[in-house]
């Protein structure tokens, strides 16, 4: 099920569940990993989807890398994976960090990506909700996993964590009319007290042509955790039909052609 492969010079941790069915590559978010993801997400699509996943360089059990963290190497590494390992256009779900690589390779290279699932992305660093300076403090049971199974040296939490602090205050910085490029369907999905500002998820849906919103209620940040079932249901509820949604009172699609 999971593996390290070689993928362009650098050994990286790839998963994959092989189902005679579509490709869906799954993207976790930063500061995570893929097995954080197990009854999460998985199980939306583990039973009809050919699943693949890599913890992206720096993450979880793959090492790390010179400016791995920046947005422009992990869209370059996830179109890399899908050519090189998948070898073939995916549906990508997406979580935070996760969620707008999957932006960036749709922009990019529209032919890698059959549809999206973002869930509390942001295309902008202006979107989040200002949050306070980090502390320092790790808790004992993360630094834990972490000497377990990251490559690199234990003390080197503190410097990722204060590296992707810095990195979320001035990136991602998605030029908002490239959205509008995006063809395939996407699922923007956010929590009711996400620390992606509503306004900017708003704008995300309804620059991308064939978008489709959902706010999970009772839910922040962190709503895979919080209600997975629900969160499972829209992603599977999605990936049933893409086609382009008929409603009874069309507003934002009654002008779009069918």
């Amino acid at each position: 099920m999971s593996e390290y492969i070689d993928l362009r010079g650098h050994r990286i941790r790839s998963y994959e569940w092989p189902h005679d069915g579509e490709a869906v590559l799954l993207l976790h978010g930063g500061l995570s990993q893929t097995s954080h993801w197990d009854t999460q997400i998985l199980p939306a699509v583990e039973d009809h989807f050919h699943v693949f996943a890599y913890d992206r360089t720096g993450h979880g059990y793959t090492g790390d890398q010179p400016g791995s963290f920046h947005f422009e190497f992990q869209k370059n590494e996830a179109i890399a994976y899908l050519e090189d390992v998948v070898k073939k256009p995916a549906h990508i779900v997406g979580y935070s960090d996760g969620a707008n690589i999957a932006l960036m390779v749709a922009i990019e290279r529209p032919d890698l990506v059959t549809s999206i699932v973002s869930i509390a992305g942001n295309y902008d660093h202006s979107g989040i909700h200002p949050l306070p300076e980090p502390d320092g403090f790790i808790a004992q049971e993360d630094r834990d996993e972490y000497a377990i199974t990251s490559p690199d040296a234990p003390h080197t939490l503190d410097e990722k964590i204060a590296k992707m602090s810095a990195i979320w205050k001035v990136e991602p910085k998605i030029a908002p009319d490239s959205l509008e490029s995006i063809q395939c369907p996407v699922l923007v999905m956010a929590g009711d007290d996400d620390v992606v500002r509503h306004d900017h998820t708003i704008d995300l849906f309804e620059r991308i042509p064939l978008g489709q919103l959902a706010i999970v209620p009772g839910t922040s940040h962190g709503l895979v955790k919080e209600k997975p079932a629900i969160v499972q249901t829209l992603i599977e509820d999605f990936l049933s039909d893409l086609s382009y949604p008929i409603t009874r009172m069309p507003i934002k699609r009654s002008n779009q052609e069918l």
